[in-house]
């Protein structure tokens, strides 16, 4: 057995006076593709920069394998210093590396970045593309990824998601993003209260294992609480008398007490409701034709669509594909080129920006949240004082007087939630809610979108967030070309698949009439004989390929029937579904070309 690239023993850090985790010890071996996870704030990517060699902990061991190249993608890559994006490519190759120098152009022809573009001036996704590249243009045998699909559109995580399962080395990557991690990981390093558990799945299976992991922490503190009461009974009634030999007896008690206030319990959630307020009219939004251009580009053409109260509509698509000016348009914002929008009555909307300039970085968290000053927020209509209600979102007292330029962006997040959801709102219109929030702030948010009872229009490149929420998707190709599917991204993709299926199977059938009209037009000819040897034998040989095929079929379909199947192996449960399209495809062309050499038969007197 190989041995691991990276070695990490006894690591601990202390932040502020306080551990931010210890003993924390894992190896990182080749070909091991590990998500880690933990609540916002746990120092996850500060575990990440050691990992990197970036910072050095107060105290443990760091080895990694000589020879071995660790790339490192910051969560906010910095830009500063470079002309160009080819520049900053470039930067993360030493003076000995410089043959890799050619990789640069693919690697940002592949993301679709100019390599002469100001790095500068890069959007959101454009300069995380560029972060990426660097990140793989010296070949490293371990890649460290921090939130990898922040501000990426879903092809280009898609894209990222091929690059890592066809990566040579080791692989640790951050990220909120569920169905990334499900797609690429075989191992999970879960960072809780400042210990490190690992676990040798994929990241389907982690909620059911660190439920079992709580499950059997409760178990042992019961005992313990269990243990400490019998003992602080014994020590009331029998200490005096036996004070003596009993010494050793009363010291474990204390012991046990230091044990038990030592233990750290599982973290609160944050507390997430959204308050639908005055009901509104059963018509939400109806947009007959709309049709909206930049100069010679066309964002949107000939679209239609009608929004009813409560409905919960998705819109997907590339970046630059005008997303966020399709939500403008519907929400009244910006007007169409041509078309109408009509907007309903009572209508009370709450914008989540993608921006977030709602947030001023130079107030406080309190004064964001009490725009009027005081110290009380009106919160759906009830008086709460601020610094309570900033604890419903896992904000600690004393960040209540700290700016809102210092904190991180799952913070500035969950601030912009707190803001919005304290007003009663019947439509909520969010732009990429999701970036930067933990695991569990994104259950409770999908919970509470769940049971909103106002109308949701939601922008986000999330796919297991968008097929937990939204009843429809509005899907925008970047070609100006928008339709709306039922259902979320699954049940799009699983829409368009059979949709394109269809077009093909009517172009098929199109082109067949063409061919058998030409083919009636055209003067007879005298048959000339029989098929030809190689013919006849394809002939022969095809209903037993086809009924082959047609058993295949049946036998995959019956497997993926079974729901379960994706949860226990993902990665199986990918591979039929490659291989029940690609049989699928094959027996549709089987039975074209056993017709076509039927009709060859007819022809020649054969049949």
């Amino acid at each position: 057995m190989a041995p691991p690239l990276i070695n990490i023993n006894d690591i601990h850090l202390t932040f502020g006076g306080n551990d931010l985790f210890s003993d924390v010890s894992f190896a990182i071996g080749d070909r091991d593709r590990l998500c880690l996870v933990g609540r916002n704030g746990g120092g996850k990517s500060t575990l990440l920069k050691i990992i990197a060699g970036e910072i050095e902990p107060d105290g443990g061991e760091r080895f990694v394998q000589p020879g071995c190249k660790v790339a490192y993608l910051n969560q906010e890559p910095k830009f500063d210093g470079y002309d160009t994006v080819e520049d900053f490519v470039l930067s993360a190759l030493d003076d000995h590396e410089q043959d890799y120098a050619y990789r640069s152009d693919m690697l940002l022809a592949s993301v679709d970045i100019d390599p002469k573009s100001d790095p500068k001036q890069l959007s959101g996704g454009e300069g995380r593309r560029a972060a990426i590249a660097r990140a793989l243009i010296a070949d490293p045998q371990v890649l460290l990824l921090d939130e990898p699909t922040n501000h990426l559109d879903l092809p280009t995580i898609e894209w990222l998601e091929g690059e890592i399962k066809n990566f040579r080395g080791a692989v640790v990557v951050i990220s909120h993003d569920r169905a990334f991690l499900n797609a690429v990981s075989n191992g999970v390093l879960w960072l809780d209260r400042g210990v490190m558990h690992q676990g040798a799945i994929n990241f389907s299976q982690f909620e059911e294992w660190s439920e079992e992991i709580y499950r059997k922490e409760a178990e042992e503190r019961a005992k313990l609480d269990k243990l400490i009461a019998q003992e602080t009974v014994w020590s009331v009634q029998g200490i005096s008398a036996r004070r003596k030999r009993n010494q050793g007896r009363l010291r474990r008690l204390y012991d046990m007490r230091a044990q038990r206030s030592q233990q750290v319990d599982r973290i609160g959630n944050v507390s997430l409701a959204a308050d639908a307020g005055e009901t509104s009219g059963k018509v939400v939004i109806e947009a007959t034709d709309i049709a909206k251009s930049f100069g010679d580009r066309q964002i949107i053409a000939n679209f239609s669509t009608r929004i009813l109260r409560g409905d919960k509509v998705g819109i997907i698509g590339p970046n630059g594909a005008g997303k966020t000016t399709l939500l403008k348009m519907l929400t009244g914002q910006i007007e169409p080129d041509s078309g109408t929008i009509k907007i309903g009555t009572n209508l009370n909307p709450s914008y989540f920006d993608q921006k977030r300039a709602a947030l001023d970085d130079s107030k406080t968290l309190w004064d964001t949240l009490c725009d009027v000053g005081g110290d009380q927020v009106m919160v759906r209509g009830n008086p709460r004082h601020v610094v309570s209600y900033l604890r419903d979102f896992l904000f600690d007292e004393k960040q209540a007087r700290s700016p809102v330029g210092a904190l991180s962006g799952g913070e500035r997040n969950r601030l912009l939630l707190a803001k919005q959801l304290a007003k009663p709102t019947n439509l909520l219109i969010m732009d990429e809610p999701t970036n930067d929030l933990d695991m569990d702030t994104l259950d409770l948010l999908q919970e509470m979108l769940s049971d909103y009872e106002g109308t949701l229009l939601l922008v986000s490149h999330d796919r297991d967030f968008l097929d937990r929420v939204v009843t429809s998707s509005i899907v925008m190709e970047g070609d100006g070309t928008a339709i709306e599917y039922a259902g979320g991204y699954s049940d799009y993709i699983a829409q368009r698949r059979l949709s394109r299926a269809e077009a093909a199977k009517e172009e098929k059938a199109a082109a067949k009439q063409v061919k058998k009209a030409a083919q009636a037009s055209a003067p007879k000819s005298k048959p000339t004989g029989k098929l030809s040897y190689k013919d006849q034998r394809e002939y022969d040989n095809l209903p037993a390929a086809m009924a082959k095929l047609e058993a295949e079929i049946a036998t995959l379909e019956d497997a993926l029937s079974d729901s379960s199947l994706f949860t226990k192996d993902p990665n199986g449960f990918q591979k039929k579904v490659d291989r029940l399209d690609a049989a699928r495809s094959e027996l549709e062309a089987s039975e074209e070309r056993w017709l076509e050499l039927e009709m060859l038969r007819e022809e020649l007197g054969q049949g």
